[in-house]
C-alpha cells in the first residue's frame, strides 16, 4: 500500500474528516449527513460502552446511507469472523475495536477484496506509538481512542475519556496512513483538539449526546462548526 500524501494524513483548512459515531436510527443518520459526516459508525455486540445496536438494524442503516459512509464497529478478533460480520451488516467499511496482528487484517483483505479497514489504537501510554506503527500495516485509517482492552471487562471505545494528544501527534506523524482522533471529544474542546493534533479527521459519540444517550441537533452543529474553525485556524 503506498504511503498517501501529507495532505491526505493531517488536516489541512476546510479538510478534517468527520465520523459522527454509535448512529441508532433513521434519523440520527439524517443529522449526520446533513451536516456533513463523511463518515457513520454503527456498533456491533460489545463487551461494555454506548451505541451497540443488532446486526439487522445496521443492515438497515447501512443500506439507508446513501450520501455517507457507515463503518461497521466489531469487537470480533479473527479475520473469518470479522468478514462474516461484514457480510451480515452490509458495509463497505469496518472499525476494528480489538488490537489484532497484520495477519487478520491481511487475511480480512483476502477475505473481502475492496474493503476499508480503520484500526483502533487505545492510546494508553507511549508503547502506544510504537503499537501504531503495527497496527498502521494492512489498514487504510488509524483511528485513536482513548479505551482499555486489557481491562477486566475490556473498554473498546466510548468512553467520553480524553488521552493524551501530544502522544495522539506523535502518531500522526509517525505513521503513513491517515489518522481519526476519538475519545472525549465534545463541541467545547474538538478545536483544541485539531490545532493540537492536526488528524485527518476526528470521530465523536458520546459528546453530541444527551442524557438519554440521543444525538442532539445543536451540539453537531456546534461540533462542526468547532472544527471548521480550528482547520481554518491551521491554515
Amino acid at each position: 500500500m503506498s504511503a498517501p500524501s501529507p495532505e491526505r494524513r493531517r488536516a489541512s483548512v476546510g479538510a478534517c474528516a468527520l465520523k459522527v459515531c454509535c448512529i441508532q436510527d433513521e434519523s440520527e443518520l439524517r443529522t449526520a449527513a446533513d451536516a456533513g459526516a463523511d463518515f457513520v459508525g454503527l456498533v456491533g455486540a460489545m463487551p461494555s460502552g454506548p451505541g451497540p445496536i443488532d446486526d439487522e438494524r445496521i443492515a438497515r442503516l447501512a443500506a439507508a446511507a446513501t450520501s455517507v459512509r457507515p463503518v461497521l464497529l466489531t469487537a470480533r478478533r479473527w479475520a473469518e469472523d470479522i468478514a462474516a460480520h461484514v457480510r451480515a451488516a452490509g458495509v463497505p467499511a469496518v472499525q476494528i475495536v480489538r488490537p489484532v496482528g497484520v495477519e487478520v487484517r491481511r487475511a480480512l483483505r483476502g477475505a473481502l477484496p475492496g474493503i476499508e479497514v480503520f484500526q483502533v489504537v487505545h492510546v494508553e501510554g507511549p508503547a502506544s506509538v510504537d503499537q501504531a506503527l503495527e497496527a498502521a500495516e494492512e489498514s487504510d485509517y488509524l483511528l485513536l481512542d482513548s479505551g482499555r482492552p486489557t481491562a477486566m471487562v475490556a473498554e473498546l471505545g466510548g468512553t467520553g475519556r480524553v488521552h493524551d494528544w501530544a502522544l495522539s501527534a506523535r502518531i500522526v506523524e509517525a505513521v503513513e496512513v491517515p489518522v481519526f482522533l476519538a475519545g472525549g471529544l465534545g463541541p467545547g474542546n474538538v478545536a483544541e483538539a485539531v490545532r493540537a493534533v492536526r488528524p485527518h479527521g476526528v470521530d465523536v459519540c458520546s459528546g453530541l449526546r444527551d442524557g438519554e444517550g440521543r444525538l442532539v441537533v445543536e451540539r453537531v452543529t456546534a461540533f462542526v462548526e468547532a472544527v471548521r474553525e480550528a482547520v481554518q485556524t491551521e491554515g
